[in-house]
């Protein structure tokens, strides 16, 4: 994938549709029109996204990198960026078929890989307008909307995987701000922070804070802001947006992989 979104625990069972749920501050749910994903509770766990052992807790680096596109800004084969024409397209049946699929991996995480990425690839090829894709990732108001990582696949579409961790990101269309996250429960958590541009289909972001929590001790901020003022471009990290509805939304990253996140409700409180 191609790279980075308040703290939460480790979200360890499937989101399910119906209605908004509450969870304990720092927690994340589900947000959407009904049917929509309600909360992700820590009870009633599923195989796919069960609670993590903190005493052999360990990161793999890729999958830092697939919650934090942006962080590895170097890529030996950039993915293609193609103009397209931006004319009004009705989705198909096979389109919807395949929202379906996506919505119910969200929901469940029990959708297999296979099924996932062929419904990528219809997405990817159907070439919807993206007209109202901005306003509905980042919404009409600062701060903005949040949304959970579910799904990450290689480049080519070869292999994919349900996200093991809690990553959230937040898109502000107003601010034109982004926030990318990995959260770890009690062992704490990691955002970075920054500014956004969107162009077409094309959201490009650039990072300029790091924010880190570490256990029960307070955050601290770090700034990795460059002299570049520059609006964000395709030199700089950024996401191609296939398909974004009030529930899910589904992109390809910089390096050529290929995520999809269902929309969540951050819990203020930490």
């Amino acid at each position: 994938m191609g790279s980075p979104a308040a703290c939460t625990r480790i979200l360890s069972a499937p989101c399910s549709l119906p209605s908004l749920g509450t969870v304990s501050s720092g927690s994340t749910q589900i947000f959407s029109r009904s049917p929509i994903f309600p909360l992700l509770s820590s009870r009633n766990a599923d195989p796919c996204c069960r609670s993590t052992n903190l005493h052999n807790f360990r990161i793999p680096t890729p999958v830092i990198r697939a919650a934090l596109d942006g962080t590895d800004q170097q890529t030996s084969t950039p993915v293609l960026i193609e103009e397209e024409d931006e004319e009004s397209k009705q989705p198909s049946e096979e389109v919807r078929r395949s929202v379906e699929v996506l919505k119910t991996a969200a929901k469940t995480r029990k959708v297999a890989a296979e099924e996932i990425l062929s419904a990528f690839k219809i997405l990817e090829k159907a070439k919807l307008n993206p007209s109202g894709f901005l306003d509905t990732l980042g919404g009409t108001e600062s701060p903005g909307r949040t949304w959970m990582l579910i799904f990450t696949a290689e480049k080519q579409l070869n292999s994919g995987k349900y996200f093991p961790i809690t990553a959230i990101q937040r898109f502000d269309a107003v601010g034109k701000r982004i926030e990318n996250g990995v959260y770890l429960g009690p062992l704490g958590w990691l955002t970075f922070e920054g500014r956004l541009s969107w162009k077409k289909r094309i959201l490009a972001f650039m990072f300029e804070r790091l924010r880190i929590k570490v256990g029960p001790f307070n955050p601290f901020d770090i700034n990795i802001k460059g002299e570049d003022e520059s609006e964000p471009s395709t030199k700089n990290p950024f996401f191609i947006w296939f398909y974004i509805d009030e529930e899910i939304a589904v992109a390809r990253g910089r390096s050529g992989g290929t995520a999809f996140w269902c929309r969540c409700r951050r819990v203020e409180g930490y």
